[in-house]
């Protein structure tokens, strides 16, 4: 699978932006894969944003993005997305989009369970 993100731009505190992937899909069905989305502040490691899971299409986020981030998908695109509301300058980062296969609830968060990765989009939120 080879993920293409998209989306990233430098907006305001308090501003929104629509982060995109979109997959092209071998093997596997798109469907079936669990889709996250991570990020990474310079200087920082890589931390989890959103999860949304291949069954049932239920989602987690860390705290921090909590109530100002929604994960969707469309599998009939071969896509996933992160809509960013209310964005802070500690949202500044680069973005990534990330699908693994098999994964258990336990282990959903953590950036090494995931087989492929998009190549990033560069987020930057002024104040």
């Amino acid at each position: 699978v080879q993920l293409q993100a998209s989306g990233g731009g430098l907006v305001q505190a308090g501003g929104s932006l629509r982060l995109s992937c979109a997959a092209s899909s071998s093997g596997r069905t798109f469907s079936d894969y669990t889709l996250a989305w991570f990020r990474q502040a310079l200087g920082k490691e890589r931390e989890f944003v959103a999860v949304i899971r291949s069954t049932g299409g239920r989602t987690y986020y860390a705290d921090s993005v909590k109530g100002r981030f929604t994960i969707s998908r469309d599998n009939a695109k071969n896509s996933v997305y992160l809509q960013m509301s209310g964005l802070k300058p500690e949202d500044t980062g680069v973005y990534y989009c990330a699908a693994g296969g098999g994964l258990i609830l336990s282990s959903l968060r953590y950036a090494e369970q995931y087989t492929y990765w998009g190549q990033g989009t560069q987020v930057t939120v002024s104040s």
